[in-house]
């Protein structure tokens, strides 16, 4: 959970700084790929076929 956060805030940053060039970006597809450790154990997201560019 804090990765993601933090990997949230830092796109944001970047947002910010760059909203004076283009007001119409989009921040997409922030998602666990992989997680290990912890009560539920290892956990790995299955390639999708449908992945957006």
């Amino acid at each position: 959970m804090e990765a993601l956060t933090a990997a949230g805030a830092g796109l944001l940053t970047i947002y910010d700084m760059c909203k004076a060039i283009d007001r119409g970006m989009v921040i997409r597809d922030l998602l666990l790929l992989e997680k290990r450790g912890g009560k539920s154990g290892v956990y790995v997201r299955r390639a999708t076929a449908a992945r957006r560019a």
